[in-house]
């Protein structure tokens, strides 16, 4: 069985779901594409499979947990934990809120939207403890967060953000907002068509989604094979390419996407940190190690700088960096405009 652990709750909730074996987006068929997949991060046991529909093409984990199993690990292992103290917390606090860190993004891709600035309301979905929040209010925005975690919002809320603690098809604000950002999000959905109609349900006519999350395509799945750190089992559910998560923006009634790819040098540093390091069933303690994170981040930016903006150029970049408008269209009427996509050649 690929989900297996030794607590009492993991052990009483070892069946998956039952659709497991079908398509998450359009009910097809699924093909093998990759086994032995396993948690190169926190050391979860269990071995996952990634398979791909027959029809769509769309890629996803197999099998699929349950509600209850992910929301046990989620709190188990994944959101905030109140760390505090560590010299790796330390060390992120200062450089994220430092000048070098502007210049970094610059350099090296803004994944998370930390660059843009603007005016407006601004929703944060999955805003952890609040970091992200304090970087777009610097920027301009009157920025909010949804965050299920209690203790994360919590902390958020001690910085003087607004924090709603429910999923996003739950949400029901009273004034709409001009931009929100699934940054690093929509992969984990157990339905990404449902959390787009969600997103342009809450968002003003015209407003805008940020989108950032893994490329199906990446050339560097073959370079890492099982230990290529974006397959994130069991927590990345789905795997988009850049054609299909344009049919998702367009279906979700979504105009003018525009899809950039980028290759964060800390995604693959993680990647070889893993490869070198994560060994099943224990936890990748070196991810934490902020003197081989940092160098790392340093040797594969500048060493390795024309070698990832090839991979960008052909359209294998590690990261889909999307925006798109909340058109006057109903969702899946028309097929709405592409503005700067190349996800219509890659697929």
């Amino acid at each position: 069985m690929p989900f297996d652990s030794s607590t009492a709750v993991e052990q009483d909730a070892l069946l998956c779901r039952p659709d497991s074996e079908r398509c998450v987006i359009c009910n097809g068929f699924l093909n093998p594409l990759l086994d032995h997949v396993f948690d190169t991060r926190f050391g979860i046991a269990g071995n996952y499979s990634i398979h791909r529909c027959e029809n769509c093409g769309l890629e996803q984990v197999c099998p699929l947990l349950t509600d209850l199993q992910l929301k046990h690990l989620y709190e188990t292992y994944y959101n905030f934990g109140g760390e505090k103290g560590t010299l790796y917390v330390a060390m992120r606090e200062w450089f994220f809120h430092s000048p070098f860190y502007r210049l970094w993004v610059w350099l090296d891709g803004d994944h998370s939207f930390h660059n843009r600035k603007g005016t407006g309301k601004l929703l944060d979905v999955g805003c952890n403890e609040g970091r992200g929040l304090r970087l777009y209010r610097r920027n301009g925005f009157e920025a909010q967060g949804l965050e299920v975690n209690q203790n994360a919002a919590a902390r958020a809320r001690q910085n003087g953000f607004e924090v709603h603690t429910r999923m996003l098809g739950d949400f029901h604000p009273q004034e709409r907002y001009d931009v929100l950002i699934l940054s690093n999000v929509l992969e984990h959905s157990l339905d990404p068509k449902d959390m787009l109609l969600s997103a342009r349900r809450v968002l003003k006519a015209g407003g805008e989604i940020w989108i950032s999350c893994p490329n199906s395509q990446s050339w560097l799945r073959r370079v890492f094979g099982q230990h290529w750190i974006n397959w994130h089992v069991p927590f990345h559910i789905i795997h988009f390419s850049p054609r299909i998560l344009e049919d998702l923006l367009l279906d979700a009634g979504f105009a003018d996407i525009n899809i950039q790819q980028i290759t964060p040098a800390a995604w693959v540093g993680a990647s070889c940190i893993s490869k070198i390091f994560s060994k099943e069933g224990k936890p990748t303690k070196q991810l934490r190690n902020p003197f081989l994170v940092f160098s790392l981040l340093l040797f594969l930016r500048f060493l390795f700088f024309p070698l990832l903006c090839v991979g960008n150029w052909l359209g294998k970049g590690d990261c889909l960096v999307t925006t798109a408008r909340a058109s006057n269209r109903e969702p899946g009427a028309g097929t709405g405009s592409r503005n700067g996509s190349n996800g219509g050649n890659i697929g």
